[in-house]
């Protein structure tokens, strides 16, 4: 089995092809699985699953942290229309920056006219993708101010109050207090770390060293739970709790966290990835839809990142390659479907894209199976990462 640093070269796929690829992406997401809430106008949200349960899939599980997934998504080819000076979907729908904003608006509405829910990491991801919203707003004139300020304030507000001294630091996963881990932590750490409060981005990113990190195999382990008065070890290791880890380090920056983020790189690529291959292994359906492709995100920005070592960007980059690679290989094409209205959903989305990178769609979602939202923004996340590279560097 290769080692990162002898595996062959990525493909050489370039960015303009993989933006083209993450516009297909988005149009068979945005087309397929996006609709109004409650026939409610100027509303979106993305549905769960297709084909659409329709009321029953409204009133049913809709799933807050695929959605805030979603804003992020959006926002990834909103900046590629500002580069393009040209919309994703045609002169005639809406951009992406708008699509994403309507998203922010329609997931307070769906979750009872408020931002904040019973999980941390949730509204991390949330607070993260609208901090990228906001920028991207700022950068095409049209500022939301008043809403993601009211976003953050409310939403910084719950991570202060789950970062506590209990099990030593670190941010609890829910308000039942009664588990500390990564998912919860990392992103919190990477939230505070861009809006300017390091201080207290470093001493969480230092509690998942001390406490998290596995030292053998060089990834972050899952948390530990208070169970019957005991602390116990979760020791599971996923894909998607490295990538936010991996950005707070790089938005902290400093040699030992920059050390830190190349070795965690080469670990990915050693331990996280399938065999004989550089491409991230998948974490199947549900929330594990998401995984793979919120670990390439952060693999992206490492790629891009000149303050690593030469060999652990190219890894970085290798891995986005090839598993953008293996995602759009096994793509199942059904070419564009009649839809009668924007309520009503397709049967099927124009293209999908497996939840096992090296499994091709047709075997994992085949003809008349129900296709999950989370996968799909798996795909079009990882083909947005792979448009942010240049592979001939």
């Amino acid at each position: 089995m290769p080692t990162d640093t002898q595996a062959s070269p990525p493909p050489i796929t370039g960015a303009t092809e993989w933006a083209r690829r993450a516009d297909l992406a988005a149009r068979a997401v945005t087309r397929g699985f996006g609709r109004p809430l409650f026939f409610l106008p100027a509303t979106h949200i993305g549905a769960v699953s297709l084909p659409h349960q329709g009321i029953r899939g409204m009133l049913g599980p809709w799933h807050y942290w695929w959605q805030a997934h979603y804003v992020d998504c959006l926002v990834d080819t909103g900046r590629r229309e500002l580069a393009a000076k040209a919309r994703f979907d045609g002169a005639s729908r809406p951009s992406a920056g708008r699509l994403a904003s309507r998203l922010v608006t329609t997931i307070r509405i769906r979750n009872f006219f408020r931002f904040v829910n019973d999980y941390y990491d949730d509204m991390a991801w949330l607070a993260l993708s609208t901090l990228r919203l906001e920028a991207l707003a700022e950068e095409t004139q049209k500022p939301g101010r008043r809403r993601n300020a009211y976003v953050h304030k409310s939403l910084t507000l719950q991570f202060d109050s789950a970062s506590t001294e209990d099990l030593g630091g670190g941010t609890f996963w829910s308000t039942k207090r009664d588990f500390k881990n990564t998912p919860a932590t990392a992103p919190v750490a990477l939230y505070f770390a861009r809006t300017g409060r390091r201080e207290q981005s470093q001493a969480l990113v230092d509690w998942l060293n001390a406490k998290l990190f596995h030292a053998g195999r060089g990834v972050y382990l899952d948390g530990l739970r208070l169970r019957n008065g005991k602390v116990v070890l979760e020791d599971a290791v996923y894909t998607y709790n490295q990538g936010p880890v991996l950005g707070a380090l790089l938005e902290l920056g400093g040699q030992d966290n920059l050390d830190r983020a190349a070795h965690l790189v080469h670990a990915v690529a050693r331990e996280l990835t399938l065999p004989g291959t550089l491409v991230i292994k998948g974490h199947g359906v549900g929330d594990g839809g998401l995984f793979t492709g919120i670990l390439i995100r952060y693999l992206a920005l490492a790629a891009r990142d000149q303050r690593l070592p030469e060999a652990a960007r190219h890894a970085a980059g290798a891995m986005v390659q090839n598993t953008a690679e293996a995602f759009w290989s096994g793509r199942s094409d059904s070419g564009p479907q009649r839809q009668s209205s924007p309520i009503r959903a397709k049967t099927r989305p124009d293209l999908v894209f497996s939840p096992d990178p090296l499994r091709p769609a047709s075997e994992t979602y085949p003809a008349g199976a129900a296709v999950e939202l989370s996968t799909q923004l798996q795909a079009w996340m990882t083909f947005e990462a792979a448009a942010t590279l240049d592979p001939t560097k």
